[in-house]
Formats: structure tokens, C-alpha cells, sequence
């Protein structure tokens, strides 16, 4: 019995990833203004020693969800899908309103205030997050510029969640 368990034990080790990714979610929250579309806010921790980065994002929530960022075009900001968020070793990377954020749009219900949406998070070492997030749209600007064109979700700061493993 001793040689199976450490013969599963030793299996078990080597299906693990080489660089597991040590990110923890903080003050997360969603937000919508628009029956259509919302928005996830959150801080991204990483404790580990390399960097990671965000690579999806999933929610039943809505028919689709990107990853987004704000950039100036011609004066104007603007939102872009972007490919992947990179959270620092030993760093953070925020998602609030007027940068880097969850996009949900075609949202399958409409986020009510108390609601909570869950959240999956995907890494480029293939680690995913699952988490639960309140639905606070009375959340104020916490210094970001507005969500252009799409009903302001959000700002940066609350609520704190646990990941769900």
C-alpha cells in the first residue's frame, strides 16, 4: 500500500505545472448601468516569483466576455480587447474603471444591486480562478476616466473575494 500511495503521490507531482501561479483576487466587484453590458473591477495579488498573466476571462453571466483596456485616441478614450494583463512577481495589477477590466456584454440577466456573478479567471500557466463577485453599481469613480460607451462601470476599491478552488 505504501509503494501506491507514494507511486500516486509521485504522479501527482509531475502533473502539476512547473511555475504554478500564487494570484489572489482582492476588492473585487461588478457594475453595470446598462442592461446589456457590465463590467468586473478587481485587484489581481501575484505571490509568486514570475510573472503571470491574465489570459481569459469566463462568466455565464453574459454571451461574451473580453478582456479590455482604455487607450487615448485623438483625445478620446477608448476601449480595446486586449490579448492578455500581465500581473508583476511579487506585484499587482489593478482592473478599474478607465483601464485594464472584464468586459461582460450581452449580459443574460441584468446585474441587480446585492447580485453576485461568477467569474472565472484564466493564466497563461493555465491556472483558473474561480470566484464570486458582488454587484455594486453604486459604486463610485475612484479616480479612473468614465467607461466610454458604456455606462460608466466602476471604480477601484471594497469588496474583498476569495478565491474559489
Amino acid at each position: 500500500m505504501f509503494r501506491t500511495l507514494s507511486a500516486a503521490a509521485l504522479a501527482a507531482l509531475f502533473a502539476l505545472p512547473a511555475v504554478a501561479a500564487e494570484v489572489t483576487v482582492r476588492d473585487a466587484y461588478a457594475r453595470s448601468s446598462n442592461p446589456k453590458v457590465g463590467g468586473a473591477f478587481m485587484v489581481l495579488v501575484n505571490h509568486g516569483d514570475a510573472p503571470v498573466k491574465l489570459v481569459e476571462a469566463r462568466s455565464d453571466a453574459a454571451a461574451k466576455v473580453e478582456l479590455h483596456t482604455h487607450i487615448m485616441e485623438d483625445g478620446v478614450a477608448k476601449m480595446r480587447p486586449v490579448e492578455a494583463m500581465e500581473i508583476p512577481a511579487h506585484g499587482e495589477h489593478a482592473l478599474q474603471r478607465g483601464g485594464d477590466h472584464v468586459m461582460m456584454m450581452g449580459l443574460t440577466a441584468p446585474l441587480a444591486q446585492g447580485d453576485t456573478v461568477a467569474l472565472t479567471l484564466v493564466f497563461d500557466d493555465g491556472e483558473e480562478i474561480a470566484v464570486e463577485i458582488p454587484v455594486d453599481n453604486a459604486r463610485q469613480d475612484m479616480g479612473g476616466a468614465a467607461h466610454g460607451g458604456h455606462g460608466g462601470q466602476g471604480g477601484h476599491a471594497g469588496h474583498s473575494t476569495t478565491p474559489k478552488n
